[in-house]
């Protein structure tokens, strides 16, 4: 198959458009016939070696762990699937990866990609909307009437988190930049703070939980204005001795993919009740270029790989 692989860590240059063996799925697992895949910010982070120390990688090493596609063949215990059912996944980082032709993946991470919208659309959803679903409900414990504060609001996840706070029914306040103002009132927040204009820290005060991708110095200004006793859920690290001198709790994750969560997503994007913004659309063979405009920052929503 074709395949976009790594044979060491560094720079754009590293990724080559290359020939690589098929994959074999094992008895839990199924291969995807890939459609597409999209682009997140761990790609590049882990092909700069950034990660290299807690997650061990082997060489040559495809990159890439949203997936959408259909099946192509299951595993001898898989019974949920069956091949040509139209899937999506968010795989596991430390194994090879979707910047291909054909993955394997295990079941437990699959679900049936949404019917409303295009297949290669579905890639942009599965590691951006589980971790603002993870971030605000399973570690933030976010409840109808409470508030949050959405930094990076119109990025990958905050554009996931700003409409699932929204479902929720909490009051939405979203920090983001003046030409994606308008974007995300639409999204459904109740107030947009124009980071470019406004200090975020002199208008909010008392929120009962603010979701940081950010980290840095908006972490650092988000602590004074959650209320006491309330949280930071961060997915770039929380400073636990601040979030203590503040009288307020802080947590830190990554979201670990499960297909049943996924499948819940799916759902809210079949009610029209959730939808996916694709900023640009890239070929496999290209992906130098989507590697680059994702670290450039400021992506509207996700990019993804058409394969």
């Amino acid at each position: 198959m074709k395949a976009v692989r790594i044979h060491k860590y560094g720079g754009l240059e590293t990724l080559i458009y290359e020939d690589a063996p098929m994959p074999v799925a094992g008895a839990d697992e199924v291969l995807i016939k890939i459609t597409a895949a999209s682009v997140n910010p761990v790609d590049w982070k882990i092909r700069e070696g950034h990660m290299k120390e807690g997650l061990k990688i082997h060489f040559p090493f495809i990159l890439g762990w949203d997936v959408s596609g259909v099946i192509e063949s299951v595993g001898a215990v898989v019974t949920r699937f069956a091949a040509g059912d139209k899937v999506y996944a968010r795989a596991d980082t430390s194994r090879n990866g979707s910047y291909a032709e054909y993955m394997v993946v295990r079941a437990a991470e699959v679900a049936f990609a949404p019917d409303s919208i295009p297949l290669n659309f579905a890639a942009a959803v599965p590691l951006a909307a589980q971790t603002a679903w993870a971030g605000l409900f399973e570690q933030g414990n976010l409840h109808s009437g409470q508030t949050v504060l959405i930094h990076g609001a119109s990025g990958g996840v905050g554009v996931f988190a700003v409409q699932l706070a929204r479902i929720a029914k909490a009051h939405v306040i979203a920090v983001t930049s003046t030409k994606n103002v308008d974007f995300v009132k639409a999204l459904g927040a109740d107030k947009v703070i124009d980071y470019t204009k406004n200090d975020f820290s002199t208008l909010v005060k008392n929120v009962t939980l603010v979701f940081d991708t950010i980290g840095g110095e908006t972490q650092k200004k988000s602590w004074g204005v959650i209320k006491k006793g309330g949280l930071l859920v961060s997915t770039v690290g929380a400073d636990q001795k601040a979030a203590e001198q503040h009288s307020v709790h802080a947590k830190s994750f990554m979201v670990n993919s499960n297909g049943a969560r996924l499948q819940e997503i799916s759902g809210l994007v079949d009610d029209n009740r959730l939808k996916v913004i694709i900023e640009k659309e890239f070929a496999l063979k290209d992906i130098k270029a989507a590697h680059k405009l994702s670290e450039e920052g400021h992506v509207r929503g996700k990019i993804i790989i058409n394969v």
